[in-house]
């Protein structure tokens, strides 16, 4: 009898996130690459219009990037760090969301090589904006 190692057989303890992205744009990819490595299961939707999918899914225009995703009944906008998924996902805070407002040069799926500061932003469900987390971690 072959025994195969648990973590194989075992679901992520993460929920699936979504990603609607631009069939063209490569960032977005990279960045559904860094949640899987993070132990998020992602599913990659191409749609040709990212602004439908963002107001779909109730996150204001003004905090708009490259993508948008869902999980958990939550949006996240542009290229929100995993770290801060997870922390979203255990906090369960009433909000929209997340953003990660255009296209910072060292958030993930962008120049890892860069420290570029920015921050996230949660999106309380009125769509007014407080920080949730900064880059680079001090």
């Amino acid at each position: 009898m072959a025994v195969v190692p648990a973590l194989a057989a075992a679901p992520s303890a993460w929920p699936e996130i979504e990603v609607f992205k631009s069939p063209h744009c490569g960032c977005c990819g990279q960045w559904a690459d860094h949640l899987s490595a993070a132990g998020f299961e992602v599913k990659v939707t191409k749609v040709d219009d990212i602004g439908a999918a963002r107001k779909r899914l109730g996150m204001p225009d003004r905090f708009g990037s490259c993508h948008t995703a869902r999980v958990a009944g939550y949006a996240l906008e542009g290229h929100v760090p995993a770290e801060e998924v997870k922390k979203l996902l255990a906090a369960r805070p009433a909000a929209i969301g997340l953003a990660v407002p255009g296209m910072p040069p060292s958030s993930p799926g962008m120049d890892a090589s860069r420290k570029d500061p920015y921050e996230v932003l949660l999106i309380d469900r009125h769509g007014s904006p407080t920080v949730f987390g900064k880059y680079p971690k001090a």
